[in-house]
């Protein structure tokens, strides 16, 4: 009974973040066409906020104090929902993502992170490659750069193995790494499920910053270990409400 509630008010919760995001665009379209950056940075946090605020959910949130106000890092963090971005926007203002291209197909949303300068990741030949390291080395000396390592959101609640793409960013500029860990994030909406779970209870937690120089001289397998090491250490892990699992 509790699942099909959330079926029926995720569709309605869905339709009002449609409209939303439309009117969220349209204006962050208009300040684009007037060259203003700052005022697109706030209006997407306000955008961010505010869809946690209609989906009736706040997150609890340590670590803030370790970042350093007017310093820009190489963000890593888990990833299982498509809110995840959303989360870190929401508390993070005037950062760059880096991901998959099929995220910029997602109506209306893909805008949002195109007009926020969204790095995409294209079919790794060597043009492509060249060309997005270029603009994530070139976004990074203004902004702090989001990844995440995993590539794709986990369909089991665990966290995956990390790519090494943000490595070449780490190598290219003098940013630390920002871990980050997000906790209830699967439970609150997974890739595999269609609908929001109402009663995920959300966490993020912001890590110390690794300094670049404790990372540059180890082994990428050797970076990937510390800084997924880190994450790791404060994730729950899937708490998911079975109760809510479509039988199979």
């Amino acid at each position: 009974m509790r699942r099909f509630y959330y079926q029926v008010l995720s569709i309605i919760i869905f339709g009002i973040l449609y409209i939303y995001t439309a009117i969220g665009v349209l204006i962050t379209l208009l300040f684009t066409f007037l060259h203003l950056k700052r005022p697109i940075d706030i209006i997407s946090q306000i955008w961010a906020k505010s869809v946690l605020l209609i989906i009736g959910k706040k997150f609890r949130l340590t670590g803030l104090d370790n970042i350093e106000k007017g310093s820009k890092y190489i963000l890593l963090a888990n990833h299982s929902s498509l809110f995840d971005i959303v989360a870190i926007m929401s508390i993070y203002p005037g950062i760059t993502w880096f991901g998959h291209e099929r995220l910029l197909k997602v109506p209306l949303f893909g805008k949002l992170l195109k007009l926020n300068g969204y790095v995409a990741f294209k079919e790794p030949n060597y043009r492509n490659t060249k060309n997005m390291i270029e603009k994530l080395v070139l976004s990074a000396r203004d902004h702090t750069v989001a990844i995440f390592p995993e590539g794709t959101r986990t369909l089991d609640g665990r966290i995956n193995e990390f790519y090494r793409g943000f490595i070449y960013l780490l190598r290219n500029t003098d940013a630390d790494i920002l871990p980050v860990t997000l906790n209830g994030f699967y439970d609150l909406k997974p890739k595999n499920r269609s609908y929001i779970n109402f009663a995920a209870r959300l966490e993020i937690i912001i890590h110390k910053p690794i300094k670049r120089e404790d990372l540059i001289n180890k082994t990428d397998i050797g970076i990937i270990e510390k800084v997924k090491a880190v994450i790791e250490s404060a994730y729950r892990g899937n708490n998911i409400d079975h109760s809510l699992q479509t039988k199979k």
